[in-house]
Parts: structure tokens; sequence; C-alpha cells
């Protein structure tokens, strides 16, 4: 009887130990949440559960398993001994991640509810992203360090690797030249504010937005819901266009050909009419001017302003719609066309092909002061 109640004790003990203790934290975490809910930490907390009580059963089942007494367990003490120190120390890792995740995202959703600028509200997004995966990693590494740690022969190997760690560091650096230079791009773009999350940008004549930032790659979402995965140290050696640095209000140019005889002035004024009626026009600035000429058409560029890349799109189509649309209904004469007339003879050639008779101009008799008339030309 005792080989049976003494297992089921201490596992069940373990077991019940953990769930209290997993709902009392829980208990105070809500309550805690409900006091101050101004600051989120408390709710994102709450996700820390289920690894909190992986480590304090874990931790229990470390101490008592040897209490249990079933000939499995002293058969294979050193081995169950051994993977559960294996599972203390990934539930350790994995539960220290959670705190240091929900301890950032509390302290970047303090900061966009306060802030107003939305550059520096980005600029931070990105910051906090890079800064959580760079607490992930280094975590990760020491507890797989910590697990190979715990084999005897991994400190055998580790002991006579230290010898050759100078060489075995040159070769590595060698090797991982590329993804360290990317690694160190991360670094630069994080805390160098050259390019942040949600930002407008246009790298090799693609127009997209930035949706993640990582230590290695940058993916762009484009226009048509595309994903551009491009190395971060692109952004770092190469020249690219963003649109959302130092303000996101954009200035946008619409161009037309047109005829010779297009009415410009009357454009302008149905160009006004057009941006008043466009709720994405910021009414900040505009203009139309004829910008070129070619010996068939002239180019005519309208000039307009908006609060984003997104709003400067929209207003772009609708002047370039409705102002052809207007053209095309009230002054036809104005759009491009091909002229096949026989073309007009010049004044300078006769209808036979001969020059024309030359007529001297008929003298203007003018009278000096002594009354002499003479002839002069007007």
């Amino acid at each position: 009887m005792e080989n049976v109640l003494r297992p089921l004790t201490v596992l069940g003990g373990a077991v019940v130990v953990t769930l209290l203790l997993g709902w009392a934290v829980d208990l105070m975490l809500r309550r805690a949440d409900a006091r101050h809910p101004e600051t989120p930490l408390w709710g994102l907390l709450r996700r820390c559960r289920l690894p909190l009580q992986v480590v304090v059963l874990t931790a229990l089942l470390c101490g008592t398993y040897r209490e249990t007494r079933w000939p499995v367990v002293e058969n294979h003490e050193s081995g169950i001994g051994r993977l559960l120190t294996l599972v203390l120390i990934a539930a350790g890792a994995w539960l220290v991640v959670r705190i240091v995740s929900a301890a950032v995202e509390s302290t970047y959703a303090r900061y966009a509810t306060s802030a107003r600028d939305l550059a520096k509200v980005r600029r931070v997004r990105t910051q906090v992203t890079l800064i959580m995966r760079i607490v992930t990693a280094v975590v990760v590494v020491v507890a797989v360090a910590a697990i190979l740690l715990t084999f005897p022969s991994m400190r055998t190997v580790g002991t006579s690797m230290l010898a050759s760690a100078g060489i075995i560091g040159i070769v590595a650096g060698v090797a991982a030249q590329s993804t360290l230079g990317n690694l160190f791009a991360g670094f630069q773009i994080a805390f160098g504010d050259m390019v942040r999350i949600g930002d407008t940008v246009v790298v090799d004549g693609e127009w997209g937005v930035v949706e993640e930032v990582t230590l290695t790659f940058l993916a762009v979402r484009t226009w048509d819901e595309r994903r551009i995965t491009m190395p971060v140290s692109y952004f770092t050696s190469r020249p690219f266009e963003n649109w959302s640095r130092g303000g996101v209000q954009m200035t946008g140019t619409v161009f037309l050909q047109l005829d010779h005889s297009a009415p410009v002035r009357l454009m302008r004024e149905k160009l006004h009419e057009i941006l008043r009626e466009c709720a994405a026009w910021d009414g900040r600035d505009w203009g139309l001017a004829v910008t070129d000429t070619t010996p068939s058409t002239i180019e005519v560029r309208a000039v307009l302003t908006a609060k984003d890349a997104d709003d400067i799109w929209t207003a772009r189509c609708t002047v370039r719609e409705q102002l052809v649309a207007w053209l095309a209904e009230e002054h036809p004469y104005a759009l491009p066309r091909i002229a096949t007339a026989p073309a007009a003879v010049s004044p300078a050639v006769g209808k036979n092909g001969d020059a024309p008779a030359r007529h001297e101009p008929d003298p203007v008799l003018t009278e000096n002061a002594d009354g002499d008339p003479r002839t002069g030309r007007g």
C-alpha cells in the first residue's frame, strides 16, 4: 500500500501545489490589472502562467522524484534527473522570454498611447521589435549552452576546443561575414532611425510599406499585397526612397499630354474645383502649369498635396480621371489627335509652286515743315 500512496502523494502534491500557485498568481495579476487599467503590464504577464507552472512543477519533481521509491525511478535515477534538469532549463528560458516580452510590450503600449508623433512611435516600435529579438536570441543561446554543459562529454569537448578557439573564431568570422554584416546593419537600422516599421519606401522601383524588421532581413509589403524580403544590409549600402522620413506629408503631380489649344485657364479652375471635393487633398497647396511643349502637344502638370502616401495616390488618380473626363465632355478639341487634313498652302508659295509677284507698298505722302511732299514707308 505504501508503494502506491507514496508516489501518488509525491506526484499529486507537486501537481496540486503547481495548480494552486498558478491560480494564485493569475488572481493577483487580474486584480492588479483591474486596479491599474492604464498599465497593460499586469494583463500581459498573465501569459506567463503556463511557463511558470512548468517551471514550478519541474522544480518540485527535481527535488522529490527520489522519494517515490519506484523501482523504475531507482534504476534510472541519473537519467530522470538529467531529463528534469533539461526541462527546467528550457522552461526557465521560456518564462524569461515571456516576462521580457510582456515588459517590452507594456512599455511600447504606454508610449504609443501618450505620443502624438507617429514617426517616433514607428521608430520606437522598430527598436522594441529588434530588442525583443536580440533578448530572445541571447536567452536561447544561454539555455542551449546550459543544456550542453549538463553532459559530461560536452564539458570535455569544450575544454579541448578552448585552445583552438582563436582559429575557429577567425574561420567562423570569415565564413559568416555576410551574416555578421546583416546583424550589424540591423542594429544600425534600429538605432540609426534609417527606416522604421510602417514607413513608405521605394526599393528597386517597388513601392511598399515596411512590414517587418529583423536582425537579418526586412520585409516590404507592396501595394498589390506582395512581400519583398531583402537583407537589411541593402538599406545601409544602397540609396532608397523613404517617403515617411521627415514627415509623411507629400506632394504629388499629374501630367497630361494635350493639344496646343487646350484651355489652360479653365483647367486650372476645374482642378481647384475637383480638389475642393476630394477628401484626400489636405488643402495645403495646388497648382497647374504648362511645363513643356512638343510639335504636336503640350505637357500640363497639376500639383497637389496630401497628408500621406496613400492619400496622395488617391488624389492623383481622382484628379487625372476627372480632368480627362471633363476635357472629353466639355473640350474635346483639347485632347491630343493626329492631323490627317492636307496642310495649308504657305503664303510664300503660289498655287502652281511659283513664287508670287512681289508688290511694292504704296508710297505714303507726307509733308514736311516747308510744305514739300515726300515719300516714306510706314
